[in-house]
């Protein structure tokens, strides 16, 4: 009985041991090919087409995909943020026309007057002679003639010292080349009011004193000029 058992049992490890050994190299075979690649003659043509190549996710072809986008592989420069106190630039829009100045919006500034440099200078109006006389050969003669009761003091300016004459008495300066500048003052201290009178010859003048009471009447210098004109001071 134990005989018969370890006989079926020999026979059926047998079939097994069999089975195995005859599709052992069938496997062999089929791992052999899937591991190997398949090479594609030149000119062959596949009948079955990649619905999505990957020729399509690259640069430029990827413009379906969001810019900077992990898929596409290209990180885009991110902007810089404007610094503090400083206006972020508006970007122009596409078709925008840029902003034209209106004629006329500009505040004019009011210019300065012009200086002229060539403005004259202003002429004081002449004094009007007291006297005139005709002067021969650019010289004059000068009576002075003191009607007053106190002394006076006078001075030819550049020709002679300052002198007195006596009240009631009178004295001549002769040959004065004109101009001539005559001063005189009384030795009290008051007025005086000068009379210049061309004589009846040319070249002659005769000049009065006499007291004065108000200090408007006053005068103190005579100037002869070169052409006979007579001023007082």
């Amino acid at each position: 009985m134990k005989s018969q058992n370890f006989r079926k049992s020999s026979k059926l490890f047998g079939a097994l041991c069999g089975g195995l050994l005859i599709s052992l190299p069938v496997i062999t075979r089929a791992f052999a090919q899937e591991s190997t690649p398949t090479v594609k003659e030149p000119g062959a043509t596949s009948s079955t087409l990649n619905p999505s190549p990957s020729i399509f996710s690259e640069p430029p072809y990827n413009r379906s995909q969001a810019p900077g986008s992990p898929e596409s592989g290209v990180t885009l420069p991110q902007p810089v943020p404007p610094a503090e106190g400083q206006v972020s630039p508006v970007p122009p829009q596409p078709g925008a026309r840029p902003a034209r100045p209106i004629p006329g919006d500009r505040t004019q500034q009011p210019s300065p007057p012009a200086v002229s440099t060539d403005q004259q200078p202003q002429v004081e109006p002449r004094q009007t002679p007291n006297a005139t006389i005709a002067i021969t050969n650019g010289t004059v003669n000068i009576k002075l003639v003191n009607n007053t009761a106190t002394n006076i003091t006078f001075q030819v300016i550049g020709d002679t010292a300052p002198r007195s004459l006596q009240g009631k008495s009178d004295v001549t300066l002769q040959a004065l080349k004109a101009p001539v500048t005559v001063t005189f003052e009384r030795e009290d201290g008051g007025q005086l009011i000068v009379t210049p009178q061309a004589a009846s010859e040319p070249g002659n003048l005769e000049v009065t004193f006499k007291e004065a009471t108000n200090a408007t009447q006053g005068r103190s210098t005579m100037r002869i000029e070169r052409n006979g004109s007579v001023f007082l001071n």
